[in-house]
């Protein structure tokens, strides 16, 4: 298994693990922007050639110091295996991510999988992951979005 920064030529290989997933579909042109613009805090796992997992991540400017997880997949064939926490791993020993002190998320209350990792991920670190109300139901445009908690892990030692 190889942890690689992404390139605009793996954006396509990750929209179509999202398909083939339970995952937010989002268009194949925002994993495309997310490696071109992003490719420093977003991470591939690679397993002959072939992605298998990624983490799509972002650092704002206001908020330097810390990185904010959109999303992450792992195929099908390869869950059970620690990918998804060594993709979140690999992206906190990124130079970018050197002043990074807490890593953020939003999960909704049905995706127990997704909270675990988070939680998993405090633990590794020696650190906490504080939930809390963040999307709520009623700023969605319809009834086909669940709420969306805040997780937040930290404080992260230095790298």
């Amino acid at each position: 298994m190889q942890f690689e920064k992404p390139t605009v030529k793996d954006g396509a290989a990750m929209w179509d693990l999202v398909t083939h997933s339970t995952l937010d579909q989002n268009s194949a042109y925002k994993y495309i922007l997310m490696c071109e613009y992003f490719a420093d805090t977003c991470v591939i796992a690679k397993l002959d050639q072939k992605v298998v997992g990624f983490v799509t991540a972002f650092i704002t400017p206001e908020r330097p110091d810390a990185v904010f997880v959109w999303q992450v997949g792992v195929d099908s064939s390869q869950r059970g295996k620690g990918i998804a926490s060594k993709l979140l791993n690999e992206l906190l020993q990124r130079e970018a991510c050197e002043n990074v002190r807490f890593v953020e998320a939003t999960i909704t209350p049905s995706n127990k999988a997704s909270q675990a990792l988070f939680h998993k991920l405090a633990h590794q670190h020696n650190t906490t992951c504080e939930t809390s109300e963040f999307f709520t139901k009623d700023l969605f445009p319809d009834d086909s979005h669940d709420e969306e908690w805040k997780f937040r892990v930290g404080p992260i030692a230095s790298n």
